[in-house]
C-alpha cells in the first residue's frame, strides 16, 4: 500500500522540512481491537466495538464533567502515518486528489478525530463508540460534542446595553 513506503502511480510526495514549529503532548492512549490499518475502520460508527481511551496523568483530573456528555469528539495522533503525500490516489484508480481534499490519515500533521458515542467512564478511561484508529494511538485532546451546547441568541436591539437603544 501506498503509506507503507511506496508511492502509487499517480501520488506524489515532498521533501520533510527539518524545523518543528510545535510541540504536543501525548494525553492519554486509545485502545481498539485493530493492530492493522486494513483492518481498521474508515471510519468510525456509532455502533461499533467498545474502545478505551486511557488518559494519562495528571490529565485524568480534567475528565471531570465529561459524564455529562453523550459525545465526545476525541483528537489523535496518527503514528503509524507517512506525512509527506501533496497528491494521494486513494482507492489506486489512477485519479489523484491533494490531500487537504481527503479524510486520509496520511498528511502532514496526521491529526485524526473522531466524533464518539460516550458508554461510560471508568476513572481515567472512556468507554466509546465509533473511533477508527490503530490500537496503541496517542492521544492528544477530549472535547464535548459542540452541537450539544446551545448557541447564545444574537442580542436584541432592546435588549439593556446595545448600542441604539
Amino acid at each position: 500500500m501506498g503509506w507503507e513506503g511506496g508511492l502509487r502511480a499517480a501520488e506524489r510526495a515532498v521533501d520533510w522540512p527539518d524545523a518543528a514549529d510545535a510541540g504536543l503532548v501525548f494525553i492519554g492512549r486509545i485502545r481498539t481491537p485493530w493492530a492493522d490499518r486494513k483492518d481498521c475502520p474508515r471510519q468510525g460508527c456509532q455502533d461499533g466495538p467498545i474502545c478505551r481511551i486511557e488518559v494519562f496523568e495528571p490529565w485524568a483530573v480534567a475528565l471531570k464533567g465529561l459524564e455529562d456528555f453523550t459525545q465526545v469528539e476525541v483528537l489523535y495522533w496518527l503514528h503509524r502515518s507517512r506525512r509527506d503525500l501533496v497528491l494521494q490516489s486513494p482507492r489506486d484508480d489512477g485519479t489523484t486528489k491533494g490531500t487537504f481534499a481527503l479524510r486520509s490519515p496520511v498528511r502532514p500533521n496526521p491529526i485524526g478525530t473522531a466524533l464518539v458515542r460516550l458508554v461510560g467512564i471508568e476513572g481515567p478511561t472512556l468507554l466509546v463508540r465509533g473511533l477508527d484508529c490503530l490500537d496503541g494511538t496517542p492521544l492528544l485532546d477530549l472535547k464535548p460534542d459542540r452541537c450539544a451546547y446551545t448557541p447564545l441568541a444574537p442580542p436584541k436591539a432592546s435588549d439593556p446595553g446595545v448600542p441604539g437603544t
